[in-house]
């Protein structure tokens, strides 16, 4: 009774005030504690349409509190769906969102997630999707303010004139504090990089030994990780010992590219590409095949361009036979299809069948290679809808429809200012295709300062390490013979290292297991936890050694090594 007295006395207006700011203090208070309750990053992804939603990760997140908007517009052209207010977000704080959606109208569309500031009119895109009117589809990314915000709002919006409603389910805004992201990267890294083993020794009649002395040395490593490369590393000895000591993997820059091998018709020159591939294999470094083709007409060899019909069919077919029969079993993957979903030079004058032509012949050609897509913006930028991990999707679906078998996924990876969340989205729903992903050509732009350049760098790499869907890392960092680099350099021209290729030296010694050293407990066994690779082990007791090599493959059971120790030799005169 005086609760409701005294609520009485309060003025309407002033009650409607009073219940506002206690909903802001509400939202913010439980926003905070959603940041910081030790929710584990889900990697969950889908790239089929459901004729029903799943339910929301993470249980919707901050999303559970967020009011609601049911007419919200900007200044961009397009349709809007109901909006969701969000308050006092945090510029360290790495959001990771999700939903379902479904559309009114054609029979499919774009729809982008954004996310805009009222301190800051610009919107920023965090996630699009291929969406139907007849199924929904799932919608996957993430963000990070440039800023606080004490008030945001995240919307969606499609460019199609005839989608009149947007429907949206299950959507989920997940904080993750910069400890707790990382701290996901690690777990993984343990999980997929790295391997428990278990060295049991014995004697020469079987009983354990106590407190042999075990040395375990890291021979090779298993993840590919490494940088294009051009003809300014033939006969630059420094410049090949740099490149030694780091890389297992290697992409040619240009000299396999259809212009660089026949520049004119008829007239062949592979020396510079028979260079690079035989210091590339004199140093058990692996290679990718960059490119057969490349859909932009910019990079298409002039003499190509003026074909037609009949003619262009048989230059495209005497393209792979040359060049795959020159180097069949010498490199691990051809990129087919070079940036084909955002050009169409051939396809455009052969016909919608011509790239599925191209892989059925390269894969006749060189059955061991694996074959892979290639293009770029696919994790680097939100806002270009041709190269959406959808349109990624949709293009291999075509593609297996005319009788494709897919095998990989080839992402380029040239970055401005990098999203680390949405990164991971798009990865996520990549993976669930369960095709090898590689980041092909890895660098930040040259608009950002050295230092700038290796903090972008250092959170894509471990980002793409640490994703359980990335089988391989490319850096497109090959040196010019004027020490010049498309993007980004990793030394200067005496081969000392500028700050991004500091932060590569710093990753390779976290990522590899050098040596470890311990002695056998109790029960005769010694454990430790490893990168995958392989390795070379040395037990000694007393006077005797025992040798032995191994290899630690992706598994989640641990490996168990048996040495049994020589028996001792006989005792002196």
């Amino acid at each position: 009774m005086e609760a409701a007295t005294a609520s009485a006395l309060v003025p309407p207006a002033r009650r409607q005030v009073l219940i506002l700011a206690l909903f802001l203090l509400m939202a913010a208070s439980m926003a905070r504690r959603a940041s910081s309750d030790g929710v584990r990053y889900d990697y969950r992804g889908y790239a089929e349409c459901k004729p029903h939603p799943e339910p929301a990760l993470y249980n919707g997140g901050v999303l559970r509190w967020a009011s609601k908007l049911t007419d919200f517009r900007t200044e961009d052209e397009g349709n809007y769906s109901p909006a969701f207010v969000l308050y006092n977000m945090s510029a360290a704080t790495a959001y990771s969102f999700s939903c379902w959606v479904k559309i009114d109208g054609p029979e499919s569309a774009h729809v982008k997630a954004k996310i805009q500031t009222l301190e800051n009119a610009a919107s920023q895109c965090i996630g699009t999707a291929i969406v139907r009117n007849d199924c929904w589809s799932f919608l996957k990314g993430g963000f990070i303010l440039n800023s606080p915000s004490q008030t945001s709002v995240l919307y969606f919006q499609t460019a199609s004139p005839n989608a009149s409603t947007i429907s949206i389910r299950s959507a989920s805004l997940q904080p993750f504090s910069p400890d707790q992201w990382n701290q996901h990267r690690e777990d993984r890294i343990q999980l997929i990089r790295k391997r428990f083993v278990n060295v049991h020794v014995s004697d020469g009649n079987g009983s354990r030994v106590v407190g042999a002395n075990v040395a375990v040395h890291q021979i090779t490593r298993d993840f590919p990780f490494g940088s294009a490369i051009s003809m300014s590393i033939i006969g630059n000895k420094p410049y090949q010992e740099w490149f030694k000591e780091r890389f297992n993997a290697a992409v040619f820059e240009n000299e396999l590219k259809w212009y660089a091998t026949e520049p004119s018709p008829g007239k062949e020159d592979y020396a510079a590409a028979d260079q690079l591939l035989q210091f590339v294999q004199s140093n058990d470094v692996m290679a990718r095949g960059h490119n057969i083709f490349w859909e932009d007409p910019k990079y298409t060899p002039a003499w190509v361009k003026n074909l037609t019909g009949s003619q262009l069919k048989a230059a495209v077919a005497g393209r792979i036979e040359s060049l795959l029969s020159r180097y069949k079993g010498d490199f691990v993957h051809w990129d087919v299809s070079n940036e084909m979903l955002h050009f169409d030079f051939y396809e455009n004058r052969l016909g919608g069948n011509a790239t599925a032509d191209f892989f059925s012949t390269a894969k006749r050609a060189d059955p061991l290679a694996t074959l892979f897509l290639n293009d770029f913006n696919v994790v680097e930028a939100c806002d270009d809808l041709s190269s959406s991990a959808d349109s990624y999707v949709s293009r291999l679906r075509q593609l297996a429809d005319a009788g494709v078998t897919f095998e990989g996924i080839g992402l380029e990876g040239h970055f401005g200012k990098p999203n680390i969340p949405y990164v991971r989205a798009v990865l996520d729903k990549l993976g669930t295709l369960r095709l090898p992903v590689w980041l092909t050509e890895i660098d930040i732009s040259a608009a950002f300062d050295q230092r700038t350049q290796a903090a972008y760098l250092e959170e894509v790499l471990r980002e793409g390490f640490a994703h359980p869907s990335v089988d391989g890392i490319m850096l497109w960092t090959a040196m010019g013979a004027n020490a010049s680099c498309y993007q980004m350099c990793l030394t200067d021209a005496n081969f000392t290292n500028l700050p991004a290729g500091d932060v590569v030296d710093r990753l390779l010694g976290e990522w590899q297991t050098k040596e470890v050293l311990g002695a056998t407990n109790d029960r005769g066994s010694f454990n430790f936890s490893a990168f995958l690779g392989e390795y070379r082990l040395s037990v000694t007791y007393l006077n005797r050694t025992a040798d032995a090599t191994f290899s630690l493959a992706r598994s989640d059971d641990t490996k168990h090594i048996n040495i049994r120790l020589p028996a001792p030799g006989p005792a002196a005169a």
